[in-house]
This record gives structure tokens, C-alpha cells and sequence, in this order.
């Protein structure tokens, strides 16, 4: 069983992932924005808060949302809970990061 640290930093290693790939192929920055724009459009009320704040960093520029997306605070753990980066990864490249992930949490200290 994972602990809450363990997923958090299971969560945080896979935006690392995700934040890489955009750095190589900045149009994804761009579609995610647009993703974003109809999330909020859509989304319940209790979301809201977090969307706005996503929105915001992405209105900041790419540095500034790419930060908040690996950000290991109490805070970037709050954020990447309503990420809005799903989609950027393909599904092989997800599915390599999940078989991976286990020796990745061991060799990084996060392991039970």
C-alpha cells in the first residue's frame, strides 16, 4: 500500500515527465491552455478555486505553470490533484511510466 507522501511523490515524478515533454514540444503548452479554458467552462463549483489558479499561471506564461506543475509543496500537491495536463502523455508513455514507476520510487528513497 502507498502512503500519502508516496503518491504525492508518485504524482510528482509523473508531471516531471509531463513537463519535460512540453519543454520539447511547446505547442502542447498551447493545447493544454485550451483544454483548460473548456475545464473551467465546465467544471463544478468546488473546482473552480484550483482551475482559476491553473489558468492564472498558464496567463503567466509556460515558466510559471511548468514550475506549479513539479512544485513539492503542500500547495503544488494541492494543484497537480486537479491537473490539467492529462492527455499530454501518450498512452505508452503512461503506461512506461507506471511499469517504471516502482524501481523509480525505490532508487528515489520513496520506497516503503
Amino acid at each position: 500500500m502507498f502512503t500519502p507522501r508516496e503518491l504525492d511523490l508518485k504524482s510528482l515524478a509523473l508531471h516531471q515527465l509531463v513537463v519535460a515533454k512540453i519543454r520539447s514540444e511547446p505547442a502542447l503548452f498551447y493545447q493544454v491552455r485550451e483544454r483548460l479554458e473548456v475545464l473551467a467552462a465546465t467544471a463544478a463549483p468546488q473546482a473552480m478555486p484550483r482551475l482559476l489558479q491553473w489558468l492564472s499561471a498558464f496567463d503567466s506564461g509556460i515558466e510559471e505553470a511548468l514550475r506549479l506543475a513539479v512544485e513539492d509543496t503542500e500547495h503544488g500537491q494541492v494543484m497537480r490533484s486537479c491537473s490539467p495536463f492529462n492527455g499530454v502523455l501518450s498512452e505508452p508513455e503512461r503506461l512506461e511510466f507506471l511499469r517504471t514507476w516502482p524501481a523509480l520510487r525505490n532508487s528515489a528513497g520513496g520506497g516503503a
